[in-house]
Order: structure tokens, then sequence, then C-alpha cells
């Protein structure tokens, strides 16, 4: 039988993203005779643009990243933190013991900008105008509205219309919901990337240093300033069922960088596989591989019973060491050497029995004990079917038709 996603060869160089465009961008880079890293950058910016309801250049990116030049795997931490503000005695002021998964008191420093930025940076041989011009085009000019950005608008549409009214501007063209097909534009998004070019551009006609100046016009400049003055005076609605002050600062913004650090490893099936820190959740990859690296998934049938069983229970217990232990190691110590560790994978193993398990439970890596916010605590004593375990979609108020909340682009040049 012929599957909807056949292999694919060639020689040139290949772009697969979550969008059509995107991927069209990206190859329009390597044909121009830019490389794989310059066509990721492309094509990022083009999915800010054309995908709205899963990213923006007020995300974040995580960045894996191999060079034939330089050799080895490399991650770029496209992940900016949390306003220094954000402090648990802040929250408990304002009577929080959850920060709300929507508004604007969660906002983190936006990384999507500076990890790619330093991806164009480091390896890259363009310059910001090359990579920018096909985001820029479909902000301006236009792209067609996807069914799901249709539907998401939808259901989020009282939400603007009573409380989030700049996103009504933008996302309620005319002020209704825009028709799936119909097209989209981003004037301002637009206008902000063509400020960011020009400031690049006037610092000459060197392109590290226009990069530099771009990153600075973001994290520094203009970016921040709009970011902290729209902060300062204006609160917002979140699932919280209050309005809140945002907490983010330019100061904040001005202090980051994205890092760039070696990856976390593990060795399954004679391939190493390469993931992002415990600072998102690449290693929980890592933890599920070490789990099945003791059961004979070659003697089982593919996608049958004890198959899946085997996957699903060892995925299970690698989700909850991420919800117990991982973070960002640079304010808290992840276990991460242990949580990889054959002899805890082993002990962790141990609790993978014939029938699936309601329970979430977090292992003692090196007789540490777990620990887990009050709701996840509740949810481990009464079993993870329970109703109200999990915190919910951050970006919806309810009535999320298809809970998807990411998008992903990968490139190989020749």
């Amino acid at each position: 039988m012929i599957g909807t996603r056949p292999e694919l060869r060639g020689t040139f160089g290949m772009v697969s993203s979550t969008h059509w465009l995107a991927s069209a961008a990206g190859m329009s880079v390597l044909e121009r005779g830019g490389n794989a890293f310059d066509a990721a950058v492309a094509a990022g910016f083009v999915l800010q643009v054309v995908e709205p309801h899963l990213n923006g250049p007020g995300g974040e990116v995580p960045i894996l990243a191999w060079s034939a030049e330089r050799g080895g795997v490399e991650v770029i931490c496209g992940q900016g933190v949390a306003p220094a503000a954000a402090t648990i005695a802040h929250f408990g002021e304002l009577g929080l013991d959850l920060i709300p998964g929507s508004g604007l008191l969660p906002a983190c420093v936006p990384g999507a900008v500076g990890g790619w930025l330093e991806l164009l940076g480091r390896h890259g041989t363009m310059r910001p105008r090359d990579v920018l011009e096909h985001a820029i085009g479909y902000a301006d000019g236009g792209h067609p509205v996807l069914p799901r950005v249709a539907d998401t608008i939808a259901d989020v549409e009282r939400l603007f219309r009573e409380e989030w009214t700049t996103s009504a501007e933008l996302y309620l063209p005319g002020g209704a919901v825009p028709r799936a097909g119909s097209v989209m534009r981003n004037p301002v998004l637009a206008a902000t990337w063509r400020r960011l070019l020009d400031e690049a551009e006037a610092a000459g006609g060197d392109r590290d240093r226009q990069i530099e100046a771009a990153r600075a016009a973001f994290y520094e400049g203009f970016v921040a300033e709009a970011i902290e003055d729209f902060l300062k005076r204006t609160e917002a609605m979140d699932s919280s069922g209050s309005r809140h002050r945002g907490l983010l600062t330019g100061a904040d913004m001005a202090a980051w960088r994205a890092g760039v650090e070696a990856p976390a490893t593990y060795d399954y099936g004679g391939v190493r596989v390469c993931k992002t820190g415990p600072w998102g959740q690449g290693p929980v990859f890592l933890q599920q591989l070490s789990l099945l690296d003791g059961f004979d998934l070659g003697a089982m049938e593919p996608g049958g019973a004890e198959f899946v069983h085997t996957v699903v229970e060892c995925a299970k217990l690698a989700f909850a060491d991420r919800e117990a232990w991982y973070g960002d190691p640079d304010f808290v110590e992840v276990p991460l050497d242990v949580l990889l560790d054959p002899a805890y994978a082993a002990e962790r193993r141990a609790l993978v029995g014939r029938h699936a398990s309601p329970l979430l439970r977090p292992g003692a890596p090196g007789g540490r004990q777990p620990t887990l916010p009050p709701q996840l605590l509740q949810a481990a004593a009464r079993g993870m079917a329970e109703e109200g375990a999990a915190v919910g979609d951050p970006t919806m108020g309810g009535g999320n038709r298809d809970a998807r909340d990411t998008c992903h682009v990968d490139v190989a040049d020749r």
C-alpha cells in the first residue's frame, strides 16, 4: 500500500515544513545559492506569518544544527527566559498559585527572532534582507487562510472582541472571522520587519554587523520599547478569570541572548539521537529510548497491542519525569545524567506491567524525591484519567477543536 508520506530522495537539497509556503521559501533560498541554515531561517520567518495560530515573533524556537564544515551537532536555545519580576512572591501577591496559561502574565522574552538570527550568523551565508523578504511579502501582500487558522480565530472570536481588541483588529478583518482560503494580510508585521532591515543595513554592508544590528533593533531598540510600552498600559484577561498586566520589560529583553550548547544525546540501535537540554522537553524522547532499550521491540508485531502498550507505557514514565524534574539548568538542578543512566532506566522499566497504568509516576533519580505542582500532585494521587489533571491549552479559553500548538521545519542542503 502506498502511504500518504512517501520517502523522497534528492541530491540538491530538501525543505520540509508544516506549511507549503514556508517550504517553498526555503527551497527558493537553496536555489539562489543559500545553504540549509539560510533556508531554515527564511522558512521559519514565513511560518510566523502563515501559521499565526501556532507560532509568531513573540514565540520561541529550539534549533538543532549540524554543519559539514564544523562537524558535530549543536543546539541553539531560542527559548526566552521569564521576566525578572515573575517571582513566586509576586504571583502570591496576585492571589495566584499557578501562572495563567494565557494573557500577559506568562509572557517570556520572545526568543524566536534571536534564535533564527543566531543560526543565520553562526552558520548562514546570507544577509537579513535575503531571509526576511519572503515573510515580508506574505505579510504585506497576503496569504491564504488555512482552515485551522479560521477555526482557531472562530474559537476565540468573543475573547478577541471583548478583551484582546488589538488582536481583533488584525485577525477579524472587516469585523468578521476570515473564511478559509481568503487572503489575510499583516501589514504591521511587514512594516516592523522593514524597519528592522533598515536599521540593520544602516550598520553598513558587513553581514555580521547587519545581523547584530537587527538583533539589537528587536531586543534593545524599537521592538522592545513597543512591547514594554504596551505592557505598562495594558491589562488583559487571562485564564485565571481576571485581568492582569504583563511583567516583561525592555531590560529583560536586552539582557537575553540565544544560547549555543551541546545537545543531550542517547545512542539507540546504532544511531546517536540528539535533543535539546531539559529547558525544553527534548530529553523526554531520549528517556523513552532508554526505557525501550530493554525491550525486544523487533520481536513484537509493529502496531500490535504489545508494541503499542510498551511504547505508550514508557512514554508515560518519561513524561512523568519531565513534569517533576525538567527546568532551566541555569536556574535549577536537573539530574539529566541520572535520568538517562541505564541503571535508572532499568529501575523505571520494571514499572511497565501487563496493564496500562492511569497514574502519574515520576521517578526518584539518585534518591531525590520528585517535586510536582499541587494540581499534578492531586492528579498523581487520583490517576491521570481524572478530569482536570491537565492545565489545558495555554492559548485557548476552551473550545479548541484540535489541540495543535507548534510548527516545524527541516532543511538539508547538498
